[in-house]
């Protein structure tokens, strides 16, 4: 599997689960919304650091954008 891809569903099936918007996820990590919308389509290449700032974001371990369905 495309860990972009894989990175990118599991952020949005959290995001939505937690009732946040990309703009609310903007506000709490400083990454736009552009970048959010891109790594939710699978366009992004995420560093570590950049999964792990996105995860305390959402309030969820790193290992939940990484873990396969």
């Amino acid at each position: 599997m495309d860990m972009r891809k894989l990175v990118g569903q599991n952020f949005a099936r959290i995001r939505r689960e937690k009732g946040l918007t990309q703009e609310q996820i903007e506000e709490r990590s400083g990454f736009s919304q552009q970048y959010l919308s891109g790594l939710e389509r699978g366009k992004r290449n995420p560093t570590v650091i950049t999964l792990y700032e996105l995860s305390q974001a959402l309030g969820v371990s790193h290992v939940e954008l990484v873990k396969p369905d």
